[in-house]
């Protein structure tokens, strides 16, 4: 219940109308403190661990939105109490990490679903609409380019700048979750490079260079940078998709959902944008409500636990070349994908 879990608790919850908050849990006294004052939650419904709040309220699921080291001890604690989880990206810093989630949800029949959230926005859904009905031909190629600057967004001493990957783990795991999820395909090789510029105070490596073979023949070339002086991107970053009777061009996750873009354009007429729907539920409450979806059906959701561990293999996968600097058997190889 720390602030990105207040946020949570403030912003996402109330939305959904399929999901009713039962029980706050922090072993923090001071985060639960807060969430008292702030969000006006009885005392008697915060907790300082999870099986004491699984002892005292009845609850079918946990959204988990801890910190990375607690993703899979969480995860786990929670499936075995035969609860549905809902964990934060990434879903866990390593595969074989991954890997046991992913079969202990499968073992307990409950739902395991990670808040890929970028899925959850119309210009994506455009984008899968295209790629599937091949309006222009199957894809070639892509180029992926992200641009931030996460210092300017984070307080001095905050861990984020001490993470050993902070792009490559922490944001492109969104990135190469779109990949997949666009494509429909599923790596097969990686190649890349990561740097520091020499300003930079983040202890590890904020640009990265990746390009990544896909089992369908497309090849994808991504640029990200978490210390970027050039003009933002959205969040999504910009995606410029060759095809073979033209390009689609889109952006995701900006400034609300005015800033959604798909356009499409042909080799042999004008270009024009796609109409998107404005949907209920998108970003965060997208997920959540997919989340309560297939808890009520029983149906695996979009970025399952197991669906997920191919997002995870691409993200370590691209870890492991740039820190080698030579071609990888990709994550396909590894998980058993493609």
């Amino acid at each position: 219940m720390g602030s990105w879990g207040r946020d949570w608790a403030k912003n996402i919850l109330p939305q959904v109308e399929a999901v009713e908050p039962v029980a706050w849990v922090d072993s923090d006294p001071q985060s639960l403190e807060m969430v008292q004052a702030t969000l006006g939650v009885p005392p008697e419904r915060c907790f300082a661990s999870l099986d004491a709040a699984f002892s005292a309220v009845e609850a079918e699921a946990v959204l988990a939105t801890v910190s990375l080291p607690a993703h899979v001890p969480i995860a786990l604690a929670t499936l075995q109490a035969g609860k549905h989880v809902l964990l934060e990206k990434p879903l866990a810093p390593t595969l074989a990490d991954a890997r046991q989630v992913a079969a202990v949800a499968e073992a307990r029949a409950r739902v395991a679903m990670i808040s890929q959230n970028y899925r959850f926005f119309p210009a994506v859904r455009g984008a899968v609409t295209l790629v599937r009905e091949e309006e222009l031909g199957p894809v070639a190629s892509i180029n992926v380019d992200f641009r931030r600057n996460i210092p300017e967004m984070l307080p001095d001493g905050h861990p984020y700048l001490t993470l050993e990957h902070p792009l490559l783990m922490d944001m492109a795991i969104h990135h190469f979750d779109l990949m997949r999820a666009v494509l429909a395909q599923e790596p097969v090789g990686v190649v890349g490079h990561a740097w520091n510029p020499p300003w930079s105070y983040l202890s590890g490596p904020a640009s990265a260079a990746v390009t990544v073979t896909f089992d369908g023949g497309a090849v994808v070339n991504y640029r990200g940078n978490w210390l970027s002086t050039g003009p933002p991107t959205a969040w999504s970053g910009e995606w410029r998709m060759e095809c073979e009777r033209g390009e689609i061009v889109w952006t995701s996750r900006g400034d609300g959902l005015a800033a959604e873009r798909v356009t499409v354009c042909p080799l042999d007429g004008p270009a024009r944008d796609l109409d998107l729907p404005s949907p209920r539920y998108f970003d965060r409450a997208g997920a959540l409500d997919a989340f309560a979806v297939a808890i009520r059906t029983g149906k695996e959701p979009p970025c399952s636990a197991r669906d997920n561990l191919g997002s995870v293999a691409l993200m370590t996968t691209a870890v492991a070349a740039v820190s080698v600097g030579q071609t990888l058997p990709g994550p396909a190889v590894l998980t058993g994908f493609g």
